[in-house]
């Protein structure tokens, strides 16, 4: 016997219909490479997608072929995400940092029919269309011919109906080893994040909000933000460039609610405001996620009165995993105590399940103790089952992704990260956290950024050491860091050495680079 509802599958292009529909006339505001700013609106950004899936559909594309894009933040992007989807196509945010031979491979991997693209990107383009082999269209977001390209469009049609199940869109990992990996994203798990995401423990979206998400478009969805950001209606504030004092200036002047990032781009915004003697006054919720948040980072932005959503998550759960919600004794804990427990990924939303197990026995499922740490597995609706051109289910066991994480699970569910599987470091038998070194060097003030390695040592099999770049102006000693570190991590984490370095290896994501800090000491020797 089957229910009795209506029959209304959960598809993404309800969310656009939505926000038109609902929040119309809600701006959103581009401020462009050069300087100059457009505003469209909910209803405008409907309108333009519908005139480009007729433009597809007049390039011949058909229901379930790849539409890639290679751009910033900005609202011809956000009318993309939407119009490559209303032609029943799959949408491939395509990662402008990653190498040329990254780049060759996803794009012949995901076999994309057309690409948008920035004409920033141009001489990349020029550089990469004898490689890429499977591209039939070229057509650049600037210099009008998007416009000119939708412009020919009345926009009377329809979305291309379809499954909830069919995929919507395309992400691939950036390949830290092998060949990157293709997410493949489909309505109802796209749909269920979105409805998710808008919830007051996740980013804490409603009409009111205005965002201005620093996290790119092309990475891991934007997080989900262009999605769930037309559900809730919210205004946003786009910015080609990621320059700390043109962002500085759009928070304060379109009075920013909500902002998102990775730790570093907090780092940047907090030299420029504390050289130009300036606040944020109206921010009021920051999600950072990509990598951990540094504790003073959280302290400074809890004391200027705004809400910090710490989150993990990863291009294979869309990427919500998991985010920094408020326990039931929040306001019976001292200030301490709250940074405390926002300095862990905290805890999920109904739809993911996270489970631990032994790092030498992954057949050992380890207790949620907050003491014991292990190999993070994580299981839901908007999970990956398998990677894109896998083979059948070969991704997950059991229904389990495993993260390649290593956190410890505390009673309430709370998840603490404390390094990558590849990056913990084994000496003696015994784990050491590298994430836990990092954060414990960062918070000294002449330190700007510090990665932990193991090196391998003769007796213990690998020691820690620490590579760290200090900040503008700042001098500081090794042995001086070592003292620092002594205060808050065990003697026998304490790092074999200290090197000072000018800048550290960053992947593709703006992520530390471990396998090519490796690399680039991998000759190093520690004394027995």
């Amino acid at each position: 016997m089957l229910g009795a509802m209506q029959n209304w599958d959960l598809r993404v292009t309800h969310i656009i219909d939505h926000a038109a529909r609902e929040h119309g006339t809600r701006e959103i505001l581009t401020h462009w490479a050069d300087g100059s700013e457009t505003v469209t609106t909910w209803a405008g950004i409907r309108d333009d997608a519908l005139k480009m899936t007729q433009a597809l559909r007049r390039l011949g594309v058909k229901p379930g072929e790849r539409i890639a894009t290679l751009a910033m933040n900005h609202s011809r992007h956000l009318v993309s995400w939407y119009g490559a989807v209303g032609v029943g196509g799959v949408l491939h945010t395509v990662n402008p940092r990653l190498f040329d031979d990254q780049l060759e491979y996803i794009a012949n991997h995901a076999e994309d029919q057309v690409l948008l693209y920035d004409a920033a990107f141009q001489p990349l383009v020029d550089r990469m269309k004898p490689k890429w082999t499977t591209i039939k269209h070229y057509i650049c977001y600037d210099n009008g011919e998007f416009e000119q390209w939708i412009g020919a469009e009345d926009g009377d049609t329809q979305w291309a109906q379809g499954d909830e199940r069919d995929p919507c869109m395309l992400c691939y990992t950036s390949g830290t080893t092998g060949n990157p990996k293709g997410v493949l994203y489909e309505h109802r798990s796209t749909m269920l994040h979105a409805i998710t995401s808008v919830q007051p423990p996740i980013f804490d979206l409603d009409a009111r909000s205005v965002m201005l998400p620093v996290v790119p478009m092309f990475h891991a969805a934007s997080w989900g933000l262009p999605w769930g950001g037309a559900a809730a209606g919210i205004k946003f504030v786009f910015s080609a460039v990621n320059d700390p004092v043109v962002l500085c200036e759009l928070m304060n002047r379109e009075k920013v609610t909500h902002s998102a990032g990775v730790p570093t781009v907090w780092l940047s915004m907090f030299q420029h405001m504390d050289a130009a003697g300036v606040t944020l006054p109206t921010l009021r919720q920051a999600i950072i996620g990509g990598s951990a948040a540094p504790r003073f980072m959280i302290e400074r932005l809890m004391r200027a009165g705004v809400n910090v959503a710490h989150a993990w998550g990863m291009t294979e759960t869309s990427p919500i995993g998991t985010t920094g919600a408020k326990c039931w004794n929040w306001d019976l804990l001292s200030f301490d105590e709250q940074v405390d427990v926002k300095m862990m990924q905290g805890r999920v939303p109904f739809g993911v399940e996270l489970r631990c197990v032994d790092l030498d026995d992954p057949a050992k499922v380890l207790p949620r103790d907050g003491q014991t740490s292990g190999a993070l597995q994580v299981r839901g609706p908007w999970v990956i089952k398998r990677y894109f051109k896998a083979e059948a289910d070969a991704t997950v066991e059991d229904q389990w992704f495993d993260t390649g994480d290593v956190a410890i699970l505390h009673p309430d569910g709370t998840l603490q990260l404390t390094d990558r599987t590849k990056d913990v470091i084994k000496s003696g038998g015994e784990w050491i956290s590298s994430v836990e070194l990092e954060n414990a060097a960062m918070s000294h003030p002449a330190v700007a950024e510090a990665a932990a390695i193991g090196i391998y040592h003769p007796r213990w099999d690998e020691r820690p050491i620490l590579v760290v770049v200090t900040k503008t102006g700042a001098e500081v000693s090794a042995d001086e860091i070592k003292t620092h570190l002594a205060v808050s991590v065990a003697k026998w984490w304490l790092p074999d050495a200290v090197e000072f370095v000018a800048e550290i290896p960053h992947g593709g994501t703006g992520k530390v680079s471990k396998k090519d800090l490796r690399e680039q000491f991998r000759d190093y020797k520690l004394a027995d």
